[in-house]
Parts: structure tokens; C-alpha cells; sequence
């Protein structure tokens, strides 16, 4: 699965198998399987804590005391989810129609400071406009002062909020993401799920074939909202494809 962090599986199986008005969800063996987790001391350790951050709640008993517990996803938690996975963000939310600019220059003497925090913003859904500048219309100031406050990159960037007044924004939108690249990765996702489904076998492996196919994809795309995207984003297809996937397999 190419999720590795056990906090980041838990969060991304609650929204995965429920939506954004994030209903109750049953950890059980089953979901377990699909997103690579077991129910041992770890991921028990992990929920409480989890929901003492207030990113779940848990449903019935306070203690774990059984291979199962129904839990929720929080509002806090899925904007945690969303800061990996922009591409959930604007399902739920309205954009506001702001621009975020982040420039960055960080001498080649201090590239391991660099590509650490190209690591650390991987999931903003930045894309590179010029050199040193990176867009997004995501929310991502204030992380991005949490971030990077106190530390040695801070003395290397600016961040701005703007609004777009000139220019065509189709244009833009391949030059900085490459829409129509994601497009077509889309497209060959949608064949390999066809030939998934196509064969006989257990439905909980093959919906756990079609996660591991529909996750790479998750985090690549910047998320941008329809009024940027258009209604008929192929993204916004695939999520509804993978919902009745789901509804399919899991019954």
C-alpha cells in the first residue's frame, strides 16, 4: 500500500468507506485487510490517541477490548487528511477564491533543508509555476507558518494570498499541474479497475487492488476545486466510480 503511516491509514480508511458527512465506521478484519493495518497494540495505541487529539471518536466502549471498534472521522481530523490528500478538501468545503504563492530559495550548501521541506509540503497541493514559485489555491498559510516557524528554511520564503486578475486560467492550470497528463492516468486506473472487477475472486481483495490502485493517484492530485477543474473533472468521476465499487464489494 503506498500509505506507510498507521495514523494516515486509519484517517483515510474512515473517509474512504464513509463521506463527507462521515458516518460511523466499523473497523473490522475486512477493512483492516484493504488498508494494511492489523489490530494490534500499535493500532490500538494509535486510535486512542486519535481520538484524544480529537481527529476520531469512538463509538461505544472507551477501551478497545475487542478485534473490532466503530469510530468516526472529526472535521479536525480530515482537514489532518486533507493536508496529505488535498484532493478531499474542496468535497466538503467551498473555496474562497484565494490564490496561495509560496516562493523559495534555498542555497545548494543546505539541499538536504530543501528537499526536506519539498517532502513536508508534498501533499499541499503545490504546483510549480515559475522557479522558486509554487501555487495552490488550498488554505495552507497558516500550516505553512506552523511549519516552518523558528526554523533555519524560514529566512528562505515568502508566501503570498492573491487574487486572479488577468489571464486564462486553462492555461494555467496544465502549465502548473498538468491537467491533462492526470487525465489520462485516470483513464488507465479506470482499465486496471475494469480488469480487477472482471475476475473472479475474493471481494475484499480485489477492493483492496482497487484501493492500492486508487491511492497513488489520491495524493497526486492537487485537489483544485470545480470552479477551476469543471464539474466533469475526471477525479471527481473516479471518486464516484470507487463509491460504487465499494458499495459493491463490501455488501
Amino acid at each position: 500500500m503506498a500509505v506507510k503511516d498507521r495514523r494516515t491509514k486509519i484517517l483515510l480508511s474512515l473517509f474512504l468507506i464513509s463521506d463527507v458527512s462521515f458516518p460511523p465506521v466499523i473497523i473490522d478484519d475486512k477493512l483492516q485487510t484493504i488498508f494494511d493495518f492489523s489490530f494490534n497494540q500499535k493500532t490500538k495505541t494509535t486510535l486512542t490517541q486519535l481520538a484524544k487529539e480529537g481527529m476520531i471518536e469512538k463509538q461505544g466502549e472507551s477501551e478497545v477490548a475487542s478485534d473490532t471498534v466503530t469510530c468516526k472521522l472529526t472535521e479536525k481530523g480530515f482537514n489532518e487528511l486533507c493536508m496529505e490528500f488535498p484532493s478531499f478538501r474542496f468535497l466538503k468545503y467551498t473555496w474562497d477564491k484565494k490564490w496561495r504563492v509560496i516562493s523559495y530559495e534555498i542555497p545548494e550548501s543546505k539541499r538536504e533543508i530543501r528537499d526536506r521541506l519539498r517532502r513536508e509540503m508534498q501533499g499541499w497541493g503545490l504546483g510549480p509555476w515559475h522557479r522558486s514559485f509554487w501555487l495552490t489555491p488550498h488554505p495552507i498559510i497558516p500550516e505553512l507558518n506552523k511549519l516552518v516557524s523558528g526554523r533555519v528554511e524560514e529566512q528562505y520564503i515568502q508566501a503570498f494570498e492573491s487574487d486572479h486578475v488577468l489571464g486564462d486560467k486553462n492555461i494555467l492550470i496544465e502549465k502548473v499541474w498538468g491537467k491533462t497528463q492526470l487525465d489520462k492516468k485516470y483513464r488507465e486506473m479506470f482499465k486496471k479497475w475494469h480488469e480487477i472487477l472482471s475476475h473472479d475472486g475474493d471481494k475484499g481483495e480485489k477492493l483492496t487492488k482497487v484501493v492500492n490502485e486508487y491511492i497513488p493517484l489520491l495524493r497526486e492530485d492537487p485537489g483544485l476545486p470545480e470552479e477551476l477543474i469543471g464539474k466533469t473533472w475526471i477525479g471527481f468521476e473516479a471518486l464516484n466510480i470507487f463509491k460504487e465499487i465499494k458499495s459493491i464489494l463490501l455488501s
